[in-house]
């Protein structure tokens, strides 16, 4: 009979060699009796202090890196392994039956860009026909179940949990944001990828990486991970584009681009604020989406739909029928002519992607506000570029909290300002509160002007000191406005 031990290739056991396991907890607060216990160590907490109390509370099985000291409980089976992160993952696959082998999952992975793809790939493939699940940054679903979103990628139990019920809900795929945390900790081990899909690369996350380097060896992991028989497509217009692949055994190679000979090839022909015309592949159409960034993420979106074999016409046909992501590119406007967008950009690049797209857009006379923060706890070196990007591509500037989190809001603007000069501080104002500084920005607008407000998009909330407030920067522009 096989155990969940048998998952564990060099898994050295102590005491009973297969118990009867209930259930699999790396948190030892939700241990029960009957449970087997992980000992993970995190970024803040080492599962390791806890085993004794794991035990305590009734495992019957630890799994870990050291044993504890002293001696062993002769009634629980120690599991000693060499990465106790990559044992949960694997472990977590095992207990729900492996269900990423039961679905065709794609994952996309990339500083930007990733919640749209996958999102519009759900809602893609929902209209062609098939059930589907998505596990992104806004919402995971489950066929027609929407479930609050806790992490972009969630963790290992939460993932195969989420991937059984799809199963069992009949889905056929499952398309699924990959972050660079959740490779790094192995989050993703154990699952079964049809195809990765890469977007693009640049500053973020260094609070946790460190170097640009072991970002790009994060994002890079996930396609050498990738089964052979599985494809990788990826964004050749990106210089890290063709690096993801260096170590990849994927056999199935193919290409997007809006500017280089690519299998997957779009233009924009002509762009709108409510949209734009643009070529996939030598085929027209129109799409309500705006911006060279959206352009790339519905050229991925085409590539992955052929390379999961549908067909041409009906993916174009229904790529004119999407609509754009919650808080992506979001806009409201004003009785007035006062115009909004609502915009997850959290990173430069996102950011000045998106100031880019208004500034082609926007008409000669027009005023470009923009309101962004940064958040707290996070990588710090990305704070005055922010503002400077900000400042460079608008009229006017004005910086405010995004989700400060257990750093002084106040502190966090101020390495905000230090990238900006005399000129652009003239433009400039900083506003902690952020109900105020979006309020202040309708004020200054005048009809025909745009206000960006950036960097929370989708979220209903604002951490502060640890505790999240409701706060939706749509409600709050709507009552700006009003």
């Amino acid at each position: 009979m096989v155990h969940i031990f048998d998952q564990l290739a060099g898994a050295r056991i102590t005491g009973p060699q297969r118990p009867g396991i209930r259930n699999i907890q790396f948190n030892s607060r939700k241990v029960e009796p009957g449970d087997l216990f992980v000992a993970v160590r995190g970024t803040q907490v080492d599962g390791h202090d806890y085993m004794a109390d794991a035990v305590a509370q009734g495992a019957v099985a630890v799994v870990c890196e050291t044993l504890p000291a002293g001696d062993l409980n002769p009634e629980v089976s120690y599991v000693l392994v060499d990465d106790s992160a990559a044992a949960l993952a694997q472990l977590a696959a095992a207990y729900y039956g492996h269900p990423s082998d039961r679905l065709r999952l794609v994952g996309v992975t990339g500083t930007n860009g990733k919640t749209t793809i996958a999102t519009l790939l759900y809602d893609l493939f929902t209209a062609l026909g098939h059930r589907c699940g998505l596990i992104s940054t806004v919402v995971y679903r489950v066929a027609e179940e929407r479930i609050e979103s806790t992490h972009t990628t969630p963790d290992p139990l939460t993932l195969n949990r989420l991937m059984a019920e799809m199963v069992e809900a009949g889905c056929d795929y499952c398309f699924m944001e990959v972050s660079s945390h959740s490779i790094v900790q192995q989050r993703i081990k154990g699952l079964t990828f049809t195809g990765g899909i890469f977007t693009n690369i640049t500053h973020d996350h260094l609070d946790y990486h460190k170097t640009f380097a072991e970002y790009i060896r994060a994002k890079q992991a996930f396609f050498t991970a990738l089964p052979a028989e599985a494809f990788a497509l990826t964004n050749i217009d990106d210089r890290n584009g063709e690096v993801m692949l260096q170590n990849s055994s994927v056999r199935r190679r193919v290409s997007y681009s809006l500017r280089n000979v690519a299998d997957y090839h779009g233009r924009i022909v002509e762009e709108h604020l409510d949209g734009m015309q643009i070529e996939m592949n030598g085929r027209e159409l129109w799409v309500q989406f705006i911006g060279r960034f959206n352009a790339y993420n519905l050229t991925a979106i085409y590539g992955a739909a052929m390379e999961l074999g549908q067909e041409s016409a009906e993916v174009l046909r229904l790529l004119s029928t999407l609509h754009p992501v919650s808080g992506r590119f979001e806009q409201l406007r004003a009785a007035d002519g006062r115009l909004a967008i609502v915009d997850y950009a959290h990173t430069p690049d996102a950011l000045q992607n998106v100031i880019d797209t208004v500034n082609e857009l926007r008409r000669e006379e027009a005023q470009l506000i923009t309101v962004v923060g940064c958040g707290g706890n996070r990588d710090a070196t990305k704070r005055p570029v922010m503002a400077r990007v900000a400042a460079d591509g608008s009229s006017r500037v004005i910086l405010t909290s995004d989700n400060p989190r257990f750093e002084e809001p106040r502190a966090i603007l101020d390495e905000m300002r230090e990238g900006l000069d005399a000129a652009q501080l003239a433009r400039t104002l900083t506003i902690v509160d952020r109900r105020e500084a979006i309020r202040t920005a309708a004020a200054l607008a005048r009809p025909g002007d745009i206000i960006l407000v950036a960097g929370k998009g989708h979220e209903p909330y604002q951490e502060i000191a640890g505790v999240r407030h409701h706060f939706d920067d749509r409600e709050e522009v709507a009552a700006a406005f009003a």
